[in-house]
């Protein structure tokens, strides 16, 4: 009886508002940002002769967009997803991975996880402070090179980040 009582109290408190959650509002990288940042970064790399492969990952690391350029090696099209990846898996840009490897080593064995390149060329693109996804930049001839065709990439659709 005494658990019937207890129930009939409590149920209808804890199932109203103390349980109501909202569902969350979380923003996106639309289809036609990720093909404009992927082409920008493209066309950044081929205006300084470099021949790049870009990809542009959701917030969870799934594709959107891989663009290769004209000429780029096979090899560019799963460093620029790994170097995509692993700027959305850690929100921050791949090159910054180079220190924190120097100081402590350990944390290269990172690497061994399936997809995750600590080599410049990948930074995240955020609307705000909220990760939407990646862009990984692969092929020209060096990663700061890489990392400044990504970069081209969110430049060219950061007015539209919001």
């Amino acid at each position: 009886m005494k658990q019937s009582l207890v129930a009939m109290v409590l149920l209808p408190a804890l199932s109203g508002a103390s349980l109501a959650q909202e569902l969350p509002v979380q923003k996106y990288l639309p289809l036609a940002l990720a093909q404009q940042a992927a082409a920008a970064a493209v066309a950044a790399c081929a205006a300084q002769g470099y021949k790049e492969t870009v990809a542009v990952l959701d917030a969870d690391g799934v594709e959107r967009v891989v663009l290769r350029g004209d000429g780029t090696g096979a090899h560019t099209i799963n460093s620029a997803f790994r170097k995509a990846f692993t700027a959305a898996t850690f929100g921050r840009p791949t090159s910054a991975w180079k220190a924190a490897v120097a100081q402590n080593p350990e944390i290269g064995n990172m690497q061994r996880i399936d997809n995750i390149l600590f080599a410049g060329g990948g930074l995240p693109i955020r609307a705000g402070n909220e990760l939407v996804g990646a862009i990984g930049a692969a092929g020209a001839p060096g990663f700061e090179k890489d990392e400044a065709c990504a970069q081209a990439g969110i430049d060219a659709i950061k007015d539209r980040l919001r």
